[in-house]
């Protein structure tokens, strides 16, 4: 079911969801969270999709939060609610001229009582969240590097601004990584790390942190390069970790499965999907709790690493 609400003011639409309730049957006694997204327009329906999907693991209220400092002053308003919503209620607010610039008043009245707030930057986050007034009412603060403003110094920004409770999606997509990476360290023979290798595509802010983290945990030098856009378009390519009896190396060979070599063993094909943004949407919507590994990774591991190499084959 989906209601529209033009030319609308927080109050109705909160009276509104009540409404869509009852005549539904919709309850919201079942919701655990409000997730907030602060998003542009054009990428608000991809950022909805993936809130969907993760609602049937975290049943919750979407917010989703479109403002334009431009224009009349004027706030138009959209309930979403059984399928069109998976598990969530899901309600989009789009603000222009003066309305728009007090997003916590277009949030506040909305929000479930008591329960935690979540809040999701898709693109264009603050330079620092944990500031900002949809920020200052969240628990945890998502943001992802690889999306817009596309700058260099993007990892860079993550340090000085990090408060607990922020996270990245680009941290967040190692994952699996990290467990294949912390899985074989795990085995005989255990010999220590004397160096790493980590390559990746030149739009992957993962790849530095991934290097960041390996530099933080295994202290050891840690060096790490783009490849050129002509031989690597995603994501990390390759991680190496050289040893007394050989190098491991953790190889990408496509979008769902990498080659793990080491020393003295046959190569084997370990299955390491790309992660969709509906995952690692989930994955953060499962803590409340500061992450502490991920600001320890962008503040001290990051002082640590020292700048990517040049692109070299």
């Amino acid at each position: 079911m989906i209601v529209d609400l033009p030319d609308t003011t927080v109050s109705k639409i909160a009276r509104s969801l009540v409404s869509v309730r009852e005549e539904g049957g919709a309850v919201a006694l079942g919701r655990v969270l409000t997730l907030v997204i602060v998003t542009t327009h054009g990428l608000h329906e991809e950022a909805i999709e993936a809130a969907n999907d993760a609602s049937r693991e975290h049943p919750m209220r979407v917010i989703v939060l479109i403002a334009n400092p431009d224009g009349d002053a004027k706030l138009d308003a959209q309930i979403r609610v059984g399928g069109d919503a998976g598990a969530s209620e899901v309600v989009v607010l789009r603000a222009q001229g003066d309305v728009a610039s007090n997003q916590e008043g277009l949030v506040t009245g909305l929000l479930l009582p008591d329960a935690p707030v979540i809040a999701w930057w898709p693109d264009f986050p603050p330079v620092e969240p944990a500031a900002s007034d949809i920020g200052r009412m969240a628990q945890r603060r998502i943001t992802d590097a690889s999306t817009k403003p596309y700058a260099k110094d993007r990892l860079s920004r993550l340090g000085p601004s990090y408060e607990p409770g922020d996270t990245d999606l680009a941290w967040t997509r190692l994952t699996h990584w990290r467990e294949q990476l912390a899985a074989v360290l795990d085995q005989p023979p255990y010999e220590p790390v004397t160096s790493v290798e980590v390559v990746g595509a030149g739009s992957s802010p993962s790849t530095g942190l991934l290097a960041a983290w390996l530099r933080l945990k295994l202290d050891v030098p840690v060096t790490w390069r783009y490849s050129p856009p002509e031989e690597w378009e995603h994501g990390i390519q390759k991680v190496r970790l050289t040893r007394a009896s050989g190098d491991i190396v953790l190889e990408r060979t496509n979008d769902i499965d990498a080659t793990l070599t080491q020393p003295g063993q046959p190569s084997h094909d370990i299955v390491l999907p790309r992660r969709t943004l509906r995952e690692c949407l989930a994955e953060e919507l499962r803590r409340l709790d500061p992450d502490l590994l991920y600001g320890r990774v962008i503040t001290e591991g990051w002082e640590l690493l020292g700048p990517a190499t040049t692109s070299e084959s």
